[in-house]
């Protein structure tokens, strides 16, 4: 998977916007205005951030050592990052962020939950 299709991915799920809120070479997807992706545009090779239970981040790590490592500037416990070019299945990295997307949206708040819902 390249990070055009990892974005349009992530921008095709219900309630998410896309920004640069750190600086113009990391692109943040929020559900919400809750973050669950990061994709520095000019790391090489492509990488993304994402959200992970922490029992399945540790799993991921051990299956896929050296693709998927601890989130790199991010809480080790909660968030992986992950080399996604030529490294791993499109349909893992899928999965991945579908995790990432819903572990957010179970932490929403009852009225922006409503507010998704209402999309």
């Amino acid at each position: 998977m390249d990070i055009e299709a990892f974005r349009a991915y992530c921008i095709a799920k219900k309630g998410v916007t896309e920004e640069f809120p750190f600086d113009a070479d990391t692109l943040v997807f929020k559900v919400m205005g809750k973050m669950f992706a990061l994709a520095p545009l000019e790391r090489l090779p492509s990488q993304v951030n994402l959200k992970c239970d922490p029992e399945r981040a540790i799993e991921l790590r051990e299956i896929h050592d050296g693709v998927i490592m601890p989130g790199y500037h991010m809480s080790k416990t909660h968030w992986n990052t992950i080399y996604i070019e030529n490294y791993l299945p499109a349909s893992l990295i899928m999965e991945m962020i579908d995790d990432s997307y819903d572990l957010v949206v179970v932490g929403l708040t009852k009225k922006l939950k409503a507010e998704l819902d209402a999309l």
